[in-house]
């Protein structure tokens, strides 16, 4: 496969779309993923006439730097700074410690898929962003690594989890249709982001 159609794959936008707008595909799947990961209030308790605002939780392995979180992103309806400030730093580039704002739409992905699979282990990262540097190198390796990656953008992350098969997480994050989908089998990791729905 070339890299043209790699790069198509794990994009799932077209050339010189702007990441940072909101179409209304975009707006819908996001919604979804709040329907899915709770993100909406629950109806009122009858006991206490309150809405049961659940807290979000999320925990990372970085297999490059051996580096663990576990931490509340979210709660009482809104994304705590410093959680997200703390998973930027832990899904950073690596090879050089550059750090990117992680999409809060991949965060929802991935806590979806937690609840999903009922895993209580932390997503092992092989590769959450990376620089334009770290993928020129990539690439100059792979033509598996697309030019235009959406981990760039903080959109994608490549992962594993201790006692999930990857064909199986893989089949419970295609079942959920919020995003791209790549199962590596040679290199037992599943890449997910939250471009088009497509499967590869």
């Amino acid at each position: 496969m070339t890299r043209f159609r790699e790069s198509m794959k794990e994009t799932g936008e077209t050339a010189g779309a702007d990441p940072k707008h909101l179409t209304r595909r975009t707006f819908v799947k996001l919604s979804a993923m709040a329907a899915f990961a709770g993100l909406l209030p629950r109806a009122a308790s009858a006991s206490n006439g309150g809405a049961q605002v659940e807290e979000k939780t999320l925990a990372f392995y970085n297999t490059h730097t051996g580096e663990k979180l576990k931490t509340v992103y979210w709660a009482e309806g809104n994304y705590l700074h410093d959680s997200l400030r703390d998973i930027n730093h832990i899904l950073r580039d690596p090879r050089n410690n550059s750090v990117h704002d992680i999409d809060t739409g991949l965060l929802e992905l991935l806590f979806v898929l937690r609840r999903q699979i009922s895993a209580d282990k932390p997503f092992h990262v092989i590769s959450g962003y990376r620089s334009l540097e770290t993928n020129a190198f990539l690439r100059s390796r792979s033509d598996g690594v697309a030019e235009n990656s959406l981990h760039l953008v903080g959109k994608a992350i490549d992962i594993r989890m201790p006692g999930q098969d990857t064909r199986g997480l893989r089949k419970a994050a295609i079942a959920l249709k919020l995003g791209g989908v790549g199962y590596y089998p040679k290199s037992d990791f599943v890449h997910l982001d939250v471009g088009r729905v497509r499967y590869w």
